[in-house]
Parts: C-alpha cells; sequence; structure tokens
C-alpha cells in the first residue's frame, strides 16, 4: 500500500504532514494490510515531522511525501528542490536545533539519501515489528 502528498511551505504543512501519515497508517491498519503498532505510528509521525521540516525549512518550492507499507517497514520518502545531501552533525548536548537526521537515524531501520535531477529524495524506513524485550 501506498500513497502521496504535495506539501506546501505555508504555517501548518508539518502538522498536515503528521496527520496525512497517520491516516494513511490507520486505513493500513484497518484494511488489515500490516499491523501497525502504536510505536511505529509515533514513530512514522516522528519522522515525518522532522523531514518534512527541514524539507521546508531549507528548500525553496513544494515538498512531496510518499508513505509505503511493506511486508516489513513502513517507509517515508520526502523530495525537495534542494540537492544538498544533509548531514547529521557531531554529538554536542550545548547544541540547540539541528538534531532531525540525528533523530532520524536513530529511530529508522535504514536511511537512504539520494540525489535526484532536480533536489533529492530521502527514504527512512521504520521496522513494522516491535523490538523484542
Amino acid at each position: 500500500m501506498q500513497t502521496g502528498y504535495a506539501i506546501g511551505g505555508d504555517d501548518g504543512c508539518i502538522a498536515d504532514a503528521r496527520h496525512h501519515a497517520a491516516a494513511f497508517l490507520e486505513r493500513v491498519r484497518a484494511g488489515q494490510h500490516a499491523s501497525v503498532s502504536a510505536r511505529v505510528l509515533d514513530l512514522t509521525q516522528l519522522v515525518v515531522s522532522e523531514l518534512v521540516t527541514n524539507a521546508c525549512k531549507y528548500a525553496p518550492g513544494p515538498v512531496l511525501m510518499e508513505l509505503r507499507v511493506t511486508p516489513e517497514t513502513v517507509d517515508v520518502v520526502v523530495w525537495d528542490s534542494d540537492p544538498t545531501v544533509p548531514e547529521a552533525h557531531a554529538t554536542d548536548a550545548g547544541r540547540i536545533g539541528q538534531h532531525g537526521l540525528e533523530i532520524v537515524k536513530a529511530v529508522a531501520q535504514d536511511l537512504q539519501i539520494h540525489r535526484e535531477p532536480v533536489g533529492k529524495r530521502i527514504t527512512a524506513r521504520i521496522a513494522l515489528s516491535d523490538p523484542r524485550p
């Protein structure tokens, strides 16, 4: 199952992106296409929030978001028009802000960043299965 959204850079676009992600995962859950735990729902909304925030903050123009559910993962794909590949900063407890990519790397099973003919595409994969205690 998959879906896509065009996101403007206006106020509320990050909340809209999180809402779209939650609604999509609820449709997946209701249609019994995959088991989506509360952890997966929360992590997906966190990843969406961080990636869309960065795209809206640093790239001019529209942002495209695609969500896919495979048997093993939820894939969050965000495209923006800025070709600059982001890098996680070194750990600094005193730094305010710019922790988004670090957060995504910490919660995602996999993170891929690809330059496109225009801009870049970032794909974060979130495991559907909860870790075993």
